[in-house]
């Protein structure tokens, strides 16, 4: 019996009844060999760690666009963040760490430089629209590995593609992610925000605070303790009706409080011309954009769609040097 085979067993003597076991998969778009040492999901797991894209996340904007302070999150630190709440949960239910670590790292590959000031102004540009959650799902079946993909698990680009607030994953492990990405980014936004003197903790309804909690870490012990104690022993992951309520109601007040606040989204009018004269520039001449990109868009890709690929897999920073290096005389340019 192989590593792999012996911790097969494991998780059938071990998980929930509802949990999902890594042999009953409904497996990759291309079937391989199985790995000896691993089960598909933590390979599945491996391969987004070690992706190209999930590197990029580390300087890509979560809401503050260019934060004066090294303790700002990132789009890294909040898959990471996601992970470990999502995680805790998992374990505490016995359901499939490896398959809700999967999903919650590779969940926002998608996302664009600045935020999703970026994508609503990629949105705006392809024709066929642009939502992050569904370019996650083409990064790991189509743009990552040169064009051939990672050939993920349909279970983990499953839980890729419903995390949103409208999706409706098909595992518990996609709907424990799906909750704890809101979970994760109503908190740290908090945190941040507090931090860029945007919001103070005694601006939140006083209300909201005697349910949820008077600090960021009371906020998170209740929402994953009431997911758990709501959730255990049933085919479904649930908060109760108090504390979902509310969670929600706090995620209207980030929005009209924060999001939409100058600190966060002084610079985002800049940003959307950044990268909507990027677009016009690579229209017209697309031969400049990546090798890997401009082979999609020979093999009949629509030009639009490769630009926006090509665009979207853009850091913060080298979006800004591609700006300079095209439109900015270099007599003029700060190194």
């Amino acid at each position: 019996m192989t590593i792999r085979e012996q911790l097969e067993l494991r998780e059938r003597e071990y998980l929930s009844p509802f949990a999902s076991l890594s042999e009953y998969s409904r497996g990759r778009d291309v079937p391989e060999a199985q790995c000896d040492i691993r089960p598909v999901y933590q390979r599945d797991r491996d391969r987004i760690l070690h992706s190209k894209s999930f590197r990029r996340l580390k300087d890509k904007t979560q809401v503050f666009l260019s934060p004066r302070g090294d303790h700002y999150r990132t789009r890294l630190t909040h898959v990471l963040e996601v992970s470990q709440n999502a995680r805790t949960i998992a374990k505490a239910l016995r359901l499939n760490e490896d398959l809700v670590e999967a999903i919650a790292l590779g969940h926002d590959l998608g996302h664009t430089p600045f935020g999703h000031a970026g994508e609503r102004m990629l949105n705006e540009l392809c024709e066929g629209g642009f939502v992050h959650n569904v370019q996650s799902v083409r990064i790991v079946e189509r743009l990552e590995k040169d064009g051939r993909g990672l050939n993920l698990t349909w279970e983990v680009r499953d839980g890729i593609l419903n995390h949103k607030t409208s999706g409706r994953p098909s595992t518990l492990e996609g709907k424990i992610v799906r909750l704890s990405d809101k979970i994760a980014y109503i908190n740290h936004d908090i945190d941040d925000a507090i931090r860029a003197h945007v919001l103070s903790e005694t601006d939140i309804p006083a209300e909201l605070r005697d349910i949820l909690g008077h600090s960021t870490r009371e906020r998170l012990n209740t929402l994953i303790h009431d997911m758990i104690i709501n959730s255990q022993d049933q085919n479904d992951i649930r908060m109760s009706d108090e504390v979902r309520a509310a969670m929600d109601e706090l995620r209207r007040f980030m929005f009209q409080h924060v999001y939409t606040a100058p600190a966060a989204k002084g610079e985002e009018d800049r940003a959307r011309a950044l990268l909507e004269r990027l677009f016009v520039y690579y229209m017209e001449h697309i031969e400049e954009i990546s090798s890997t990109y401009f082979h999609m868009y020979e093999a009949g890709e629509p030009k639009d769609r490769v630009i926006c690929d090509y665009i979207a897999g853009m850091t913060d920073q080298y979006a800004v040097a591609k700006y300079n290096e095209i439109f900015v005389p270099k007599q003029w340019q700060v190194y």
